[in-house]
Parts: structure tokens; sequence; C-alpha cells
């Protein structure tokens, strides 16, 4: 007989699973690829940085499923859409940051922008819709963040790719879930990542104040809690989504942003 509590139990289950994560090699996608892997799912861990994913395969010995690591450069649209097939879970993570006045911000670098951050998600999605329609379940999630709720000045393609994904989200959601497959959002402020930290730079030159200055006037300004949020928090957002206690939760973007977006 099952436990009178046993349906309570936060538990997450991926054995026998598939999951892609994108961005895996480090920050927000190294957490996410090592949570998963934890619950049983085999995570095929996609990044240019052969180096990083090498040190996440090594990292991931011995967690459920285990991480194959997998070389690939998003602006390669073809191969992300035929790296998602076959996916139960995909987790859209990968992304980059130029902090740049609009007038001086290059094309180039926007159009880089928008495609890893938006058109490769809507790629990786279309390779891995027709598996997960055909089994009745998939689980999408998309690391936005609250820029794709919020704006910023000196971050018009990030801004806009994140705005954009918002809406690519939620349209797969509404497709999706006559065919057991749930897309959503989650949406932290600032992790503790090294684009993060690269940001600081830009951030303080953009504003013309001392790097020292940039975490505490400049990001965290319009957050209620002082601090980096970890990239293991961002992962056990990615893990509640994947579990089935959030199978109604659809097409919605989950916020952890320290209070930023209740101004």
């Amino acid at each position: 007989m099952t436990a009178p509590h046993a349906r309570y139990a936060p538990l997450l289950d991926l054995g026998g699973r598939t999951a892609l994560v994108t961005g895996a090699a480090g920050g927000i996608g190294r957490a996410c690829a090592l949570r998963l892997a934890a619950a049983g799912a085999r995570v095929r861990a996609v990044d240019r940085d052969a180096v990083g994913l090498e040190a996440l395969a090594e990292q991931a010995q011995g967690l459920g499923g285990g991480v194959e690591p997998q070389v690939l450069d998003l602006m390669d649209l073809d191969a992300a859409e035929l790296a998602a097939v076959g996916a139960d879970v995909l987790v859209n993570n990968a992304g980059l940051q130029l902090v740049r006045p609009i007038e001086d911000f290059p094309p180039d670098v926007f159009h880089t922008v928008l495609t890893v951050m938006l058109e490769a998600p809507f790629r990786l999605i279309r390779g891995a819709l027709p598996h997960m329609y055909g089994q009745g379940w998939g689980r999408i999630v998309n690391v936005s963040s609250v820029h794709g709720l919020r704006a910023s000045a000196y971050k018009s393609a990030y801004v806009a790719a994140k705005h954009g994904l918002e809406g690519l989200s939620k349209t797969t959601a509404l497709e999706g879930a006559l065919h057991g497959v749930t897309s959503n959002c989650v949406n932290p402020g600032y992790v503790r990542t090294p684009l993060v930290e690269q940001q600081i730079a830009g951030q303080a030159r953009a504003h013309g104040i001392p790097e020292e200055q940039v975490v505490a006037t400049v990001m965290l300004q319009g957050s209620a809690v002082k601090r980096l949020i970890e990239p293991e928090e961002i992962a056990e957002a990615v893990a509640y989504l994947c579990a089935p206690q959030a199978s109604f939760v659809t097409g919605t973007s989950l916020v952890l942003d320290g209070g930023w977006t209740a101004h």
C-alpha cells in the first residue's frame, strides 16, 4: 500500500528520460545539467566550450543517467535542431551579453545574440516536439530573465531576445498542451555566473562609475533581496517544472528576481 503522504513527496524521477541542456559548460546550464542527471536523466550537455563540457562530465560521474558532452555552436541552426531530436526535456539556457548604447551597438553582435538566444531555441523546440508529441509527454524550460519582463538601458539585444523567448515559450505551451507538453520560462535576476562577472566591467563603462559600485547601485538597485542568486537555485526551479507536481504549470514565467518586479 502507498504511504499516506507519498503523493505529497516532492520527488523528481527522470529515470529513462533524455534531457538536453544548452550552455551547459558553466553557470546556470552546468547546474541544470547536474540537477537533471541527479534525477536520473541522461543529459545531453551542449556547449561550444569543449573543456568546460569535459569538466562537467567528470563532475557528473555516478549521477543518475550521467552527462554526454556535445560540442556545438548554436549559430549552426540546422545542427541545433538535429541535436534536440529525441529529447524528453529541453532546457534552453545558452546566452551571451553585450552592454552598449543602441547607437554604438554592433549590428553583427545584435544578430548573433538574437540567433543564439531566440532563433536557436525555436529550432531546438522544433527538433524536440515530434518525439514529445509522439509519447504524450515533454518538458520545455526556457531560461529567460527578469529582462524578459523588464527592460534595462544598454542591453537592447539581450532584452529583445528574452522578450521574444517569453512569447515563443507561451506559443509552445498553447500548441503543446493537448500533447502533454509544458513550456515555461524561469526568470532570474542577476545570477552568480561568469556572464554577470563580465557585465560588471561593461556596466561600469556604460554608467561611468567604478566597478565596485555596479552590483549595489546598478545590478541590485531594483532588487529587494540584496544578493546575487546562485545557479543551483535556478536549477531547482527548472527541476520543479519537470516534476509531476508541475504538470498544470504551462505558458507562464517563474520569477526568481528577489522582488525586482514587485515594484
